[in-house]
């Protein structure tokens, strides 16, 4: 059966603002934010990701002590309750990437996920913060958190995290149906790398250089333009990675019995396809299973099995 949602990804800049004054910071942080939503507002998301260190200001990522001291004793609880409220006004999720500091003085590189009432149900500490971050005090984080949401399972991570194949596959066996990346860093082809890994869509949201929609296969469904600096699209979550091998005649087959109902889309070079329900009437689960079709780690599972028999009938 379709699982059609609305996926928003803002790719802003943070701000500039004056170093020495944190009570006006936070206030043209939360005008900031609350601008740089409305500009999606429009479009319906079901899920909003925004950018890495969304609240701190652009000439404090150096991660002055002092500074962020005072800063988070004004910013306090402000930006997640204006979030928060925002997430409940509009019935989306939200994520807030953000630093927090810890009651030993430390700090998180984190994101926080609002539920569509306002409601933190998360937080995802970045498993991997670089050198300068960890000299700063930023302590890493242990857990590939995903979230159950109403639509779907949501995966998350951040920035330098794309570089560390082990976060990755722990992602991969959980099962996202979405991983949201918040990132200062673009990540280059470690974005379609990490959406075919986790046979998930991928949804960017990086500072300055926009928000960007991949699928499971790693096609870019829809990404921000020179123009603005956001992207809002539709992806249906009821869809599945399958090899061509043993499905070229299976495929063939429910394309002509569903039509339009289903839909198989080749990326090309890579040997699997994604194929997805686009009816109401039936799940993707259920045309496979009438089709006998595996998925892709279906296949790959059942290959390494005679793999191994194949090397122990020869010993």
């Amino acid at each position: 059966m379709s699982r059609r949602i609305t996926v928003s990804a803002i790719g802003m800049r943070s701000l500039y603002t004056a170093g020495d004054l944190p009570s006006p910071t936070v206030v043209h942080i939360e005008n900031h934010l609350r601008d740089q939503i409305s500009q999606v507002v429009p479009d319906g998301p079901d899920l909003i990701v925004l950018p890495e260190m969304c609240d701190i200001p652009a000439n404090q990522t150096s991660l002055d002590r002092d500074w962020l001291r005072a800063y988070f004793a004004e910013r306090s609880d402000r930006i997640l309750e204006m979030l928060a409220s925002l997430a409940q006004q509009h019935q989306c999720y939200i994520t807030y990437p953000t630093l927090q500091c810890a009651s030993d003085g430390t700090l998180r590189n984190t994101t926080l996920l609002l539920d569509r009432t306002g409601v933190l149900m998360g937080q995802y500490d970045k498993c991997h913060p670089t050198l300068w971050e960890l000299d700063a005090g930023v302590v890493p984080g242990t857990e590939a958190y995903v979230a159950d949401c109403d639509f779907g399972r949501v995966g998350f991570a951040i920035c330098f995290d794309l570089n560390f194949g082990s976060l990755c596959a722990r992602y991969a066996q959980t099962r996202p149906d979405i991983v949201a990346f918040s990132s200062i860093y673009h990540g280059g082809l470690m974005q379609t790398y990490w959406a075919y890994a986790c046979r998930a869509h991928f949804i960017g949201a990086i500072a300055g250089l926009g928000g960007f929609v991949l699928s499971p296969v790693g096609e870019r469904i829809a990404s921000s333009t020179n123009y603005f600096n956001y992207v809002s699209t539709s992806i249906n979550l009821d869809s599945a990675v399958v090899h061509l091998d043993y499905n070229w005649e299976r495929l063939r087959a429910m394309r002509e019995k569903y039509g339009v109902a289903v839909r198989v889309f080749d990326p090309g070079f890579l040997g699997s396809v994604l194929i997805s329900s686009e009816s109401d009437a039936f799940t993707m689960h259920d045309i496979m299973a009438e089709y006998e079709i595996e998925t892709l780690d279906e296949y790959l599972k059942r290959a390494l099995q005679h793999q191994d028999n194949s090397r122990l009938s020869y010993r």
